[in-house]
């Protein structure tokens, strides 16, 4: 098999995510079905973006694997070059028609992310890296006014390289922070008492036991677009357990390619699997202090059984 040609592969997934994105837009999704519970849920149009996704990907590399969300077994990486792929992340959002979805692709090969493809179709914000040359925002520029009654808008695109902000601002401590958290599925239990415990502690005050008091917190419920906003550098920190593989590969090679950095959602985890189900990303500007006064503030361990 032939060394894989990123940039060749980087085009092929910023067309598709373009070709998917219509079957988004244009959806009423009338078929909500659940997995797990009701918190964790799918639809027809979930399917049908997958379909369109796995099959031209098989077409046009049919010697690489394929491993999405609604069709996948194990959720397992290998080492075989692979397309990871999440149709729709963010399926509560789009059930609710709240426009913060995106459809997220990622080339993985020897476990590492190498490629990434995140876009918002009803944004038309796409976010896209390659390992070693960077990442990049490209989207619709905003108008310096409102048109005028019956004038024709123009889209006009522009590319921005990531971080927005250049060199990013330091980040000294989680006092300074806009952090990033989730709910996630599983509402009972150990994992959940350790969300829940820890985002007390972060937002409360410093003078009490393990209180961050971090400036505020966000929640786009979406693992990726998440992971986007911290490579743009206007989400500082950001704290996941409970993701999967296609939530969260293409974001890890956008923020990396951004100067930001994904450890372990666990104390100690400096080399996390990206399959590992518990990340902490952190933007460019945040250094290892902050990764270390983050891990402190964790009340418990996340733990996975299909990963530990």
């Amino acid at each position: 098999m032939t060394d894989p040609n990123l940039q060749e592969i980087h085009d092929f997934l910023v067309g598709l995510a373009k070709k998917a994105g219509p079957k988004i837009t244009s959806a009423n999704p009338s078929t909500v079905d659940t997995k797990k519970n009701s918190s964790d849920l799918v639809t027809e149009t979930d399917k049908a973006v997958e379909d369109l996704i796995s099959s031209t990907c098989q077409s046009e590399y049919p010697d690489y694997t394929f491993l999405g969300e609604e069709t996948s077994k194990s959720g397992r990486l290998t080492a075989s070059p692979t397309f990871v792929v999440d149709p729709i992340d963010g399926t509560t959002n789009f059930v609710h028609a709240h426009p913060y979805i995106s459809i997220s692709m990622a080339f993985v090969k020897d476990f590492k992310p190498l490629v990434g493809v995140v876009y918002n179709p009803f944004t038309q914000h796409l976010y896209t890296a390659i390992k070693g040359q960077g990442a990049f925002l490209i989207s619709p520029r905003i108008p310096s006014s409102f048109p005028a009654d019956g004038e024709k808008v123009d889209s006009i695109y522009e590319i921005r390289r990531l971080p927005l902000r250049q060199p990013s601002p330091p980040l000294p401590d989680l006092s300074h922070a806009l952090v990033a958290v989730e709910y996630g599925n599983e509402r009972s239990g150990n994992n959940w008492e350790c969300k829940i415990g820890t985002f007390n502690a972060l937002g409360r005050s410093k003078t009490e036991k393990d209180g961050a008091m971090v400036q505020s917190v966000r929640s786009l419920g979406s693992a990726a677009l998440n992971c986007c906003s911290v490579a743009r550098g206007d989400i500082d920190v950001y704290w996941e357990g409970g993701c999967w593989a296609w939530d969260v590969a293409a974001g890890w090679i956008i923020v990396e390619e951004a100067g930001g950095m994904v450890v372990g959602g666990n104390k100690g985890e400096w080399e996390p699997a990206v399959d590992g189900r518990r990340y902490l990303v952190l933007r460019s500007g945040a250094g290892k202090e902050v990764v270390e006064e983050f891990w402190s503030k964790i009340q418990g361990k996340l733990v996975y059984e299909d990963t530990d």
